[in-house]
């Protein structure tokens, strides 16, 4: 079963065993706009907690996606190249961004839950 966790910069990660697959919530897709374009890292980069992973360009800006946890990218979602509107339809489903492989599991215990992301959103809007 995996378990899902969110950032205060609005990425969720979901952990299937030491996999953590990273995209960024419904609610940074709705700030950023139309999604058009997505910068993603090469397969076998190591990054530390809070490192610029990748770029996200909208419509309105173009914003960086921090890693929520430290780990090797094992996987990208290529299709984005095409079809980067996927973040907008189904950001914590098929607009993911990366996989990587958890370096430190405990680091995945610092990120909040969904209750406490939802009073996280609810305190900053």
């Amino acid at each position: 079963m995996s378990i899902v966790r969110y950032s205060k910069d609005h990425e969720y990660i979901r952990v299937d065993g030491d996999i953590a697959t990273v995209g960024i919530t419904n609610y940074a897709q709705e700030q950023l706009g139309d999604v058009v374009f997505v910068d993603l890292p090469a397969i076998g980069k190591t990054v530390a907690a809070g490192a610029e992973t990748a770029v996200v360009e909208s419509v309105k800006a173009a914003s960086e996606i921090y890693a929520p946890v430290a780990g090797t990218i094992v996987e990208v979602n290529s299709a984005l190249a095409a079809t980067p509107d996927m973040v907008n339809a189904d950001p914590m489903g098929k607009g993911w961004f990366l996989k990587l492989k958890i370096a430190n599991k405990a680091e995945v215990d610092k990120l909040m839950s969904e209750a406490e992301y939802t009073d996280y959103l609810a305190s900053i809007s």
